[in-house]
């Protein structure tokens, strides 16, 4: 939900919108699309490649000696009382997607340059908080959602085309009987983290940038936003606390500041002082009254937070290159046992081998065109795509771009001639699906 990464407004490339119409399985109608168990009609707007199509086939939260499954089941050890909500597919609407959350029509997230759409009507979900409102239509005061999430992206060692969101909510009553059971809870949380291994340094204020919604009273709003604090300062210390060493003379130290996000105000982001620098972890706040007017339930005040299942893990786990969360290999795989934090042992350093590829454009070429089509020449062989080259020729005003490719298994020993069959064929991808010219 509130954990967003935008990107740079683009064009749209036709070629890459209409490539995907050719993806379906071969005995699938070329008109229509299989994705993670649906069958869906393909237009103009698909741009789903195959190589993501694959990855929604694939459940790594449903592997318990996987890191982000023990991850997820240490989070929801922490809300033993929440309703933990599974969606099913991760296709849904563009309406869902966007438009019920409020985002604006000119938002960089509904670019093709940044999702993959189905269709027009239909994309990969982009955040878990597209279920957000059916969520909240469950009538569960407490619940926790985590699902799979698909974003055109880079690519490099801490970024990933799909990746893993959790949202977390609670609802409130509005009635004077519960804000008064919420001030008691709230300073009973208080006192208990007073007493633990944690320097909690508040940054945040309210004002004309973060205020409070004027749907809400501001002394309801700001228990709600007390009450969010403690409970996620409460999850830092159980997720950091032992892995930095927390103690009372060096306690973990979260800091919070302000943040901007379509669907909460007042709006926070949670950082936390591990391994020497501050990380960004989670956003949250007060839940947008106009989300909670369109679930039904237009007589509570909520709050949420959002955070990303990887980028905890990378650091928890010292897990140094997101593609190895995709690994098969058993020498990932069996380091980690369910329900404990531990660090991975790198069991092999493979070289790194590079290629340049270099090309004329007709027309304006996105790099996240360039990294699918990577991606679907070379899988998860690729490590890292850096465009390090722009020229424009002098006399004939053409365009050329030049990307370096790292090339570099996790698991393997890569050949020349392997590197070389995955580079000519990237080439005749680049042509075929750009409409770019080779140098």
């Amino acid at each position: 939900m509130l954990e967003t990464r935008l990107r740079p407004l683009a064009s749209c490339s036709f070629s890459v919108l209409t490539r995907a119409r050719g993806l379906a399985s071969s005995s699938t109608p070329s008109s229509q699309l299989r994705v993670a168990g649906g069958t869906y009609r393909q237009d103009a707007f698909t741009n789903v490649t195959n190589a993501i199509i694959q990855k929604a086939e694939t459940s790594l939260l449903s592997k318990p000696s996987h890191p982000l499954s023990i991850l997820n089941s240490l989070i929801h050890s922490h809300f033993p009382d929440y309703k933990a909500i599974t969606p099913s597919s991760p296709v849904v609407s563009v309406f869902k997607n966007f438009d019920e959350l409020g985002f604006p029509p000119d938002h960089p997230g509904r670019r093709h340059t940044d999702s993959y759409y189905v269709n027009k009507e239909q994309l990969l979900r982009t955040h878990a908080s597209a279920h957000q409102i059916e969520s909240f239509q469950t009538d569960a005061k407490k619940w926790l959602l985590t699902a799979d999430v698909y974003r055109r992206d880079e690519i490099d060692a801490s970024h990933y085309p799909v990746f893993h969101q959790m949202d977390g909510a609670r609802v409130f009553d509005k009635s004077a009987s519960e804000l008064r059971a919420l001030e008691e809870e709230n300073e009973v949380m208080a006192h208990r983290l007073a007493q633990e291994n944690i320097l909690i340094e508040d940054e945040s204020s309210i004002g004309p940038q973060n205020p409070y919604q004027q749907a809400h009273d501001p002394a309801q709003a700001a228990l709600v936003a007390a009450n969010l604090k403690h409970t996620l300062n409460g999850l830092m210390l159980k997720l950091f606390g032992g892995a930095a060493g927390a103690t009372k003379e060096n306690p973990l130290r979260v800091r919070w500041i302000d943040a901007y996000f379509p669907f909460t105000s007042p709006s926070y982001e949670v950082e936390v002082f591990f391994r020497g620098k501050w990380l960004e972890i989670l956003g949250c706040g007060v839940v947008n009254q106009a989300i909670l007017d369109r679930a039904g339930v237009k007589e509570r005040i909520s709050w949420a937070f959002g955070l990303g299942l990887e980028r905890i893990a990378m650091v928890l786990f010292s897990i140094p290159d997101i593609r190895l969360f995709w690994s098969q290999d058993p020498r990932f795989l069996s380091q980690f046992t369910p329900g404990v934090i531990s660090t991975f042992k790198e069991f092999s350093k493979f070289p790194s081998n590079w290629k340049d590829v270099s090309f004329w454009i007709s027309r304006d070429v996105h790099e996240n065109d360039v990294c699918d089509i990577v991606r679907e020449a070379a899988g998860d062989l690729a490590e890292d795509v850096k465009e390090i080259d722009r020229f424009v020729h002098p006399q004939t005003s053409k365009t050329s771009l030049c990307y370096r490719i790292h090339y570099r298994s996790m698991e393997r020993s890569l050949s020349n001639a392997e590197i070389s069959e995955i580079q000519d064929r990237l080439e005749g991808m680049l042509v075929s699906e750009l409409g770019v010219e080779i140098r």
